[in-house]
Formats: C-alpha cells, structure tokens, sequence
C-alpha cells in the first residue's frame, strides 16, 4: 500500500516538468519556483498555506513545520544551528537542518534524497520525504494539481495477523519492519502491539558515523583558519578537510590531514589544542559531517593576497568564499 504511491508521483512530478504541460509547467530544472497552483490536502481537508509551496528539480517542497503540526507533531526551531527538531504524533525524533542532506531519525543519521532549504523563514523539504517522516501515504492528482498526504494507521498485532502477514499486507521485508519498530530479530511481538508500517525511502542509506571527537578536532581547526569568516566560509574550510580525507593524496582520517605536512601550523605548536570552538565553527563542522558541501571537491584554500606563487596560481579555484579561495 505504502510504496505503490511512490514511482507514481515521481513519474508524474517529473513528466508535468519535462514535458511543460499544465500550471506547474513555470518549473525550470534546478530552480525553486514558487506556485500557487498546488493544492495540498492533509486527510481529506484542504490546507490553507500562507507560505508558498514550491517545486524543485522535480519534487514538490512544502514548509515542514507547518504540514506536520496538522498531523499532531510538535516542531522547535534551533536558532543557533539552524535546525528543525520534530517530535511526531508516533513518536519518532526527527532533526533537519538548513541545507544538511542527512536526517536524524530516531538519533539514527540517514542520507535524504534532496536536503531541506530554508525560505523566508520557513524550512522545506519535498513532501514525499515529509510524509514518511509522519507516517503517511501520499498521493497526486496531476489532473487538478492537488497532494494529499493520509495518515497511515498502525499495523495492530493479532492471532490472525502476526509479523509475517503484516509485512506481506504493506509490502515491505520483516528485518525493514522490525527495524522501523526499533525491534531486533529476537524480539517477542505480542498480540495488540502496534507496529509502525511507513518505511521511510532513506532507512537503506545509513550514513557513515563521526566521533565527538572528529567534530571537535575539525571545528577547532575551521576556528582557526576561519573563525572571523562567515559560516558559508566556515563551512568551506571544514569540507576541504573532509575532501582530502576522501582524496587519495592525502590521510584518510581527520586527525591525520590535520596534522600531517606543514599546512596547518597551529596542530603542531599548541594552539590547536586549546582551542575553544564557538557556536558558529561547530555548526559548519557539524554540517559538513553531515555532508553539506558548498566547495565541490576542493582540496585547497588560500588568502590569495598571501598566498602568491606558481603553486597557487596553477590551482583550479571553484569558489571564492570571503578572504578565501578554494581550489583543486
């Protein structure tokens, strides 16, 4: 039941952009465009949003706390690290945040098909993605342009209707039920249990975990190079770490790029150790962990009226984030 809907509405976001056909047809490819054509319904009741609702690269985006307050969820937004943190009506923990493509589901990081993107104050994300994070079925009529998001009850246990006749009924593996459930194998299911049966798309896309201590080291090193720079800059130096520990040329762990060579001084005469972090170092070291990338595959930067040679001039720049350059 649940996953039938989902090739569908993809299929028929997508054909209405490509093909140009109906009011959606304003979408251009990469672009978020707003419309007011959209009609969203939330259990049969039509939504009334005074925050538009846009359309992206074929995917319908809807700002999140609003869409699941109607499902009984309760919202707070982090000022400081800009994130959205949602306690559903099923009692599931989620964490999104402003252009971090991973969520935090249940204090488990998974990978989104499309991050979140803040607009006008609003977090959005695409409403496929939203309703399995509240448990729902969502639909589309591409006819009228309407969405709607129905809450999907949960599977009660019977005599009749144990796990094996659950999983068959929504389509879905045992392991993926059990998991959604936070149940292991062994795991005894008694008759009345509940089980959550929306599997989210992203439960196979676990991302890979980060120690405190790698945060700590690479906001202690991003406050370093780029403390007095903006948090788009801060990022910046954070993720051409992380490009370099991707990078065969260099060490394979935070720890090791940072202090091997001669590149980064303050790993070798103290100061990076005492080194107090502020909140704004934390949050991009936390973001790029969490795989927000703004220097594409970066593996340098550089204060350009510094840093002047042959070596630096031979380097292919993508970005110029404040002071720095970040380059390849």
């Amino acid at each position: 039941m649940i996953r039938k809907f989902k090739p569908t509405i993809i299929a028929m976001v997508a054909g209405l952009l490509l093909l140009c056909i109906g009011p959606m047809s304003i979408v251009s490819a990469g672009a978020a465009a707003a419309s007011k054509d959209v009609t969203i319904k939330v259990n049969s009741d039509t939504v009334r949003i005074n925050d538009p609702v846009f359309i992206k690269e074929g995917r319908i985006y809807a700002p999140v706390a609003l869409i699941a307050g109607l499902f009984g969820a309760q919202s707070r937004w982090d000022k400081e690290n800009q994130e959205l943190m949602i306690h559903t009506a099923f009692n599931d923990h989620i964490v999104l945040g402003d252009g971090v493509p991973v969520v935090y589901f249940n204090e488990v990081r998974y990978w989104m098909d499309a991050p979140p993107f803040v607009k006008d104050g609003r977090l959005y994300i695409p409403l496929l993605q939203l309703s399995e994070l509240l448990h729902a079925n969502l639909s589309v009529n591409s006819d009228s342009d309407v969405v709607e998001l129905i809450t999907v009850p949960q599977a009660v246990v019977t005599e009749e209707s144990g796990l094996d006749e659950i999983s068959k009924e929504f389509g879905t593996g045992k392991s993926e039920l059990l998991k959604r459930n936070g149940l292991d194998a062994k795991a005894t299911i008694k008759s009345g249990a509940k089980l959550k049966v929306v599997i989210p798309t992203f439960f196979n896309k676990k991302a890979e975990p980060f120690t405190e201590q790698d945060l700590m080291l690479l906001a202690k090193i991003t406050m370093i190079e780029a403390g007095h720079e903006t948090y788009e800059g801060q990022l910046a130096v954070a993720n051409v770490i992380l490009n370099r520990v991707k990078d065969t040329r260099f060490p394979d762990s935070i720890r090791d790029v940072i202090y091997s060579g001669k590149q980064f001084p303050p790993a070798h005469n103290g100061i990076l150790e005492k080194c107090k972090p502020h909140a704004t170092a934390l949050r991009a070291a936390k973001d790029a962990l969490n795989g927000n990338n703004n220097v594409e595959n970066a593996v340098y930067f550089f204060n350009p009226d510094i840093s002047k040679g042959a070596f630096w001039s031979s380097l292919d720049v993508k970005v110029t984030i404040g002071h720095h350059r970040f380059a390849r």
